[in-house]
């Protein structure tokens, strides 16, 4: 069991949960994900958590491999006004900002957000920690490598598991350090990783477990999925529901995921397994 003090709300993760994404941006790799307005965010909202999500990740800049970054005044343009309606019309509501931008983080937990998500691991931006640390809320960790730009380009390891391991191992530290007091820990799954890379780390994902943080896993209809099945990103709900399970059974406390009820349905199934 973890506890997570989410600005105040205590949020205690007894069994998995699932965190919605909703999009900001007109070029995220799935394209149902994407919100153009503050009242399409808010209806995407209202499904997700009426379908049973505890977390609701909303980003405005899309990192997909290749990605044109467009810098913080911009992404905060596009997430801010939606961090702030979703706030105001759902108070109870768990918002994770999705950015690695320090300046983001800070102003979107100012607007109700209460979880940092950010995909560099405190790499892209020197400021991140100090901020996460002197706002007092959870931070997400994620392993990558590079840019969004360069990282498939790095996607070199002697031994994937080991190297995010040893990642990690070090930045959890540099964030007790810095005076973080809850990390979730996202192996990062297609940021600098090929393939077989992903297959890797989904077998070995049990591993991460000796780190004792949350482990939140984030495989929705990426392609690892779509390129296996020889499909699109639309058509890979039923292989992000394999892997989720896969993910479950390996030790996952958070899926990440484009579609809730599925994920829900997954982690009831896996539960009710698990209780027998």
């Amino acid at each position: 069991m973890f506890t997570l003090n989410c600005k105040g709300k205590l949020l205690t993760i007894d069994k998995p949960i699932v965190m919605g994404i909703i999009n900001t941006t007109p070029d995220s790799f799935f394209q149902d994900s994407r919100q153009a307005t503050v009242d399409a965010a808010l209806k995407k909202a209202g499904q997700m958590l009426g379908e049973g999500a505890t977390l609701l990740d909303i980003g405005g800049q899309s990192t997909r491999p290749g990605s044109e970054q467009i810098g913080p005044e911009e992404e905060l343009k596009r997430v801010l006004p939606v961090i702030e309606a979703i706030h105001q019309q759902f108070r109870d509501a768990v918002i994770s900002i999705d950015t690695y931008h320090a300046q983001v983080a800070n102003q979107a937990v100012e607007a109700g957000a209460s979880i940092i998500n950010d995909i560099s691991g405190g790499v892209l931006d020197k400021n991140m920690f100090s901020t996460v640390a002197s706002l007092h809320v959870p931070y997400i960790c994620m392993h990558t490598k590079g840019t969004p730009a360069t990282m498939q380009q790095e996607a070199i390891y002697e031994n994937v598991t080991k190297e995010v391991l040893d990642f990690f191992i070090h930045q959890i530290e540099t964030c007790r350090l810095a005076g973080i007091n809850d990390v979730i820990v996202d192996v990062g799954f297609g940021f600098a990783k090929t393939i077989a890379h992903n297959f890797q780390l989904l077998k070995e994902l049990a591993v991460f477990s000796m780190l004792q943080k949350p482990l939140l896993v984030g495989l929705s209809r990426k392609s690892t999925i779509y390129r296996t099945l020889g499909i699109v990103a639309e058509d890979a709900l039923n292989g992000t529901t394999v892997l989720n399970t896969i993910g479950l059974l390996n030790g996952a406390n958070i899926l990440r995921v484009h579609d809730v009820k599925e994920a829900v349905e997954c982690i009831k199934l896996v539960e009710e397994m698990r209780s027998i």
